[in-house]
């Protein structure tokens, strides 16, 4: 009967070992994801600023080509 509770309280003990550590774990995840997504955010603004957009390409004009020209 004695072996039994001492094989349960070490069990317990283990799992919550394991709950701590699986915390401990989540939390670092989260901080990881938290840094990456800032570190992506800094470098898209420092990228804008050292490597500003090029001027945007001109419309084409849409004007009225008969098709006797393009015979031709």
């Amino acid at each position: 009967m004695a072996g039994s509770w001492i094989v349960a309280v070490v069990a317990l003990g283990i799992a919550l070992a394991a709950l701590a550590y699986a915390r401990h774990t989540a939390q670092r995840l989260a901080d990881l994801t938290a840094m990456y997504w800032q570190l992506k955010f800094d470098h898209g603004e420092l990228k804008a600023k050292v490597d500003p957009p090029s001027p945007a390409a001109p419309e084409p004009r849409a004007t009225f080509v008969p098709l006797t020209q393009l015979k031709r």
